[in-house]
């Protein structure tokens, strides 16, 4: 059976640990979408424009993913993409109970689309992206947390050295 997941986020920026999900998920399914939202709520660090740019470039290897951004519920876009699985990245117990909320809610909206969770491997179960952008806004390296393209975006735009 040919299924086609989509992996969410804002992905501000793209972490190892998201590449590493990806990486998972690609082994998993015929084809990944990383879908990037928009999400101006959050106040992204990068426009949505650079975050699926800098996205597109840490997964070229893999053949079988795409990026794209969205600006509607993921539930729109993932009916408008044909999917039937929803990824989610599960790091510790503290995710649970937001993405079991969140997969319920899509449960209800798109009941045809399952989600799955999938955990990164034990060295980036700390790693987040908002992590990653405090470091770099103080200073500090970030260079083991993110693929060397998107460290040379961060440092441009935020870091201090």
């Amino acid at each position: 059976m040919k299924i086609t997941a989509i992996y969410p986020g804002t992905f501000d920026p793209i972490t190892n640990g998201h590449t590493d999900i990806v990486k998972r998920a690609a082994k998993l399914f015929e084809h990944v979408i990383v879908a990037i939202a928009a999400n101006p709520s959050k106040e992204p660090v990068f426009s949505l424009k650079k975050r699926i740019d800098l996205a597109t470039r840490v997964l070229a290897e893999l053949n079988n993913v795409s990026v794209r951004g969205f600006e509607s519920l993921l539930a729109q876009f993932a009916k408008q993409c044909g999917v039937q699985v929803i990824v989610r990245g599960l790091r510790a117990m503290s995710d649970f109970e937001y993405e079991f909320q969140m997969a319920g809610m899509n449960r209800t909206l798109i009941p045809d689309i399952e989600t799955i969770f999938l955990t990164p491997a034990g060295k980036y179960t700390y790693l987040s992206s908002s992590l990653v952008r405090e470091i770099a806004t103080l200073g500090g390296p970030v260079g083991d947390f993110v693929h060397p393209d998107v460290y040379a975006a961060l440092c441009q735009k935020m870091c201090q050295y």
